[in-house]
């Protein structure tokens, strides 16, 4: 074997029907790749076979990540490449030991997520201590991406432009609003607050959870709780009452996307069974005490009952279908959101209870959500000269956040080859304004921050289509621009595949409230970061 060889890994998901779907787009990838290392003078030796019996080449669980890296010497240069989403935990105990020099690599495509896999695996090898290098590109003959290989391929690592990030410090903010921030850490740490935890590790997020002795000293605690104890409260739920919901909603003008045919439409009694598990979660959050919750929602609550994503959304949500107390009939979180951290983010859980308290402080609209970074592109019309990010989930945002609200919102049932079960999703295109954008993420063994200001701009509707198309039409949407920060320079410094956003009355408002909350996660023990222009 020539010492110029090069091993190539693909992880991919748990889920069979999801890695035979996306198998074209990681093959495809792969070729651009190898002809890029070739080009180099080095040679690419794939770490695992195809397998023909389940119709794809990926490392689809912790067993064979550990069987394929037994057989890749430790000490050589390794590539890891992703077109789709990918479960970090595969992967993770051979990154952790291997000796080589690591490079993380993603095309540049919203179709199948696998930017945001790599921004995951990227998180959790940050979050491990595991050094690594990333990559990107859309054909892979660009001049950033053939640079930075022949650079990692020479030298074993890549370097990125992050001059766009600040550490927070005294004097940047003004002294109001860092008084506000601290005031609120100081009262939360005080009160304490519990996070519930409907199972950890959803889709192998090791960067999504937090390690207790971090969180503790924040003044937050998990309460850890099983989905099953979910379902088997969906199950005490009355018909009538999850009849209520779903016809609170079309009274606001909802509209659901239904169909006769269980395994591929949305019907009604898939909603119905989400409008059991909305008030579910409602009322074990009032019998725990829990100010925010997250639901896994991908293994094993699929396989039972129809997706949370509308759960998600509604949670999150200060105007929503009341719930009621089993026993006193009283409403419970009456005129409150009840922030959701969609797929367990235990680190956008600690944001979106932070945000929702400290915006209600600050008498701003609190409804907050997470998002995958999913992909962009430069887009110029209609007054709009910028890169445009699309920002995209299944779950957790609210209705607020979108143009017309409810009546601008509709559910659409969840792909199949996910939920076989079905379950709608809460689908909207998000208003115009300014936000404010952060991540909670571990790194060093220490609870880190960062933090920008966003603008959400409108865009054509054939534009809006056109980018659902490219990425997942069933989800809502956010057209996102980062003032100050590049398209590499984001990806290069974020963390995490998920982003948390909340809107502000206006610029001045966001920059307001964006000191805000840097000062009360400061004061919380987080060290925080600054990004772009502000």
């Amino acid at each position: 074997m020539s010492s110029q060889t090069v091993y190539l890994i693909a992880n991919g998901d748990l889920r069979e029907s999801a890695n035979r779907k996306c198998e074209p787009a990681q093959t495809a990838m792969e070729a651009q790749i190898v002809a890029a290392v070739e080009r180099e003078g080095w040679t690419v030796r794939r770490g695992h076979a195809f397998n023909e019996i389940k119709g794809h080449g990926f490392i689809d669980s912790q067993k064979y990540g550990m069987e394929v890296f037994r057989t890749i010497p430790a000490d050589v240069p390794l590539i890891v490449a992703e077109a789709v989403w990918q479960y970090s935990h595969h992967i993770l105990p051979g990154l952790l030991s291997h000796e080589g020099p690591i490079l993380t690599v993603a095309n540049w495509s919203g179709t199948w997520p696998g930017l945001v896999g790599m921004l995951n695996l990227n998180g959790s090898l940050t979050k491990a201590g595991v050094k690594y290098s990333t990559l990107w590109s859309e054909n892979f003959e660009d001049d950033f991406f053939t640079k930075g290989l022949h650079r990692w391929l020479k030298k074993g690592s890549v370097e990125h432009d992050t001059s766009h990030v600040r550490r927070f410090k005294k004097g940047m903010a003004d002294d109001d609003a860092v008084e506000i921030g601290k005031r609120f850490a100081k009262g939360l740490r005080r009160q304490k607050a519990i996070m519930g935890v409907f199972d950890e590790g959803c889709m192998g997020m090791y960067n999504a959870i937090i390690p207790d002795e971090l969180l503790h000293e924040t003044g937050v605690f998990k309460e850890r709780m099983s989905q099953s104890t979910l379902y088997a409260k969906m199950g005490t739920v009355g018909g009538d009452d999850a009849r209520k919901v779903y016809d609170w909603l079309r009274e606001k003008g909802m509209q659901f996307r239904l169909g006769d045919d269980e395994e591929n439409d949305l019907t009604e009694a898939q909603v119905l069974a989400q409008c059991r598990m909305y008030i579910a979660a409602v009322r074990l959050a009032d019998e725990f005490g829990c100010a925010a919750i997250g639901i896994q929602y991908q293994q094993g609550l699929k396989d039972l009952t129809p997706a949370s994503d509308l759960v998600e959304g509604l949670l999150n949500n200060t105007e929503r279908p009341p719930v009621f107390h089993e026993k006193t009939g009283l409403e419970l979180f009456a005129g409150e959101a009840l922030p959701h951290f969609n797929e367990v983010d235990e680190c956008a859980g600690l944001d979106g209870l932070v945000t929702n308290g400290l915006w209600r402080e600050l008498g701003y609209p609190p409804e907050n959500t997470l998002h995958d970074l999913r992909w962009g592109r430069h887009y110029v019309g209609g007054g709009v000269d910028e890169y445009v990010w699309v920002f995209l989930i299944s779950g957790a945002a609210p209705a607020a956040h979108f143009i017309d609200g409810y009546a601008g919102a509709s559910s659409e049932r969840q792909p199949s080859m996910y939920f076989r079960l079905g379950g709608g999703t809460l689908k909207g295109i998000s208003k115009p304004g300014w936000i404010v954008w952060s991540r909670v993420y571990v790194e060093d063994g220490k609870l880190k921050f960062d933090t920008g200001l966003g603008k959400v701009v409108e865009l054509p509707p054939e534009e809006t289509e056109e980018r659902w198309r490219l990425t997942t039409s069933q989800w809502p949407i956010m057209h996102a621009v980062l003032p100050g920060i590049s398209r590499d320079q984001m990806m290069a410094r974020h963390k995490a595949n998920h982003i948390q956003v909340v809107y502000a009355p206006d610029e001045a408002s966001a920059r307001r409230g964006l000191f805000a909350k840097a000062a009360a996660m400061r004061e919380l023990g987080l060290e925080c970061f600054v990004c772009g222009g502000v």
